[in-house]
């Protein structure tokens, strides 16, 4: 089995990254995703945020409002790490249960977008840094994702600069171009990781 962290800042493309590793055939251990299942309605999680955050991080359903608690962590860093010690060990757990279950001849991708925050590249064999600049990043933020550039802006400052994100990578995926310059260059990280597990 080989363990690889996969990483890159918002708007960096890591998603797309991710998307087509799987479709090669990585075993695709998504943090995102594992976070909002943590804090489903009913699950310790979302009771551990509640308790921190107040009721008024919730939706009309009972769901947890994702943008309403964005909005109150992203600008105070003492928030932001309250929610992040609730979340991670939740995370971390889950992340290892599917680990697990891979085969031995698996090519495991953790998708993690607080890779670099968090110190975590020691739990890798090694890490996958997805790049661009931060121009291209706020731009895909603005105009796909339909962020306001100001919150677009607090997202990107709240994590990791660039430079510590590269000082990581083992290996680096180019991303700062259009999309059908992004394949091949997955396509040759995917080779370099199936060699590994041989």
């Amino acid at each position: 089995m080989v363990k690889v962290g996969l990483t890159g800042g918002i708007g960096a493309g890591k998603s797309e990254v991710s998307r087509l590793l799987a479709s090669y055939g990585a075993v695709i251990v998504d943090a995102d995703k594992i976070a909002r299942e943590v804090v489903e309605p009913g699950t310790p999680g979302l009771a551990s945020v509640i308790a921190e955050f107040g009721e008024d991080v919730l939706s009309a359903d009972g769901t947890l409002d994702r943008p309403k608690l964005g909005a109150i962590v992203f600008s105070d860093p003492q928030k932001l790490q309250a929610l992040n010690a609730i979340v991670h060990p939740l995370v971390g757990a889950r992340s290892a249960e599917l680990e697990a279950a891979a085969g031995p001849d698996a090519v495991v991708v953790h998708d993690v977008p607080l890779l670099t925050e968090n110190g975590l590249a020691p739990l890798y064999d090694l890490v996958v840094v997805v790049d661009a600049t931060p121009d291209t990043q706020l731009d895909r933020l603005v105009r796909l994702r339909g962020m306001a550039e100001s919150e677009a802006k607090a997202r990107m400052e709240a994590q990791a600069s660039r430079e510590k994100r590269l000082a990581i990578a083992d290996l680096v995926i180019d991303n700062d171009g259009p999309l059908e310059d992004l394949e091949p260059q997955v396509r040759q990280v995917w080779q370099n990781l199936r060699d590994r597990t041989n």
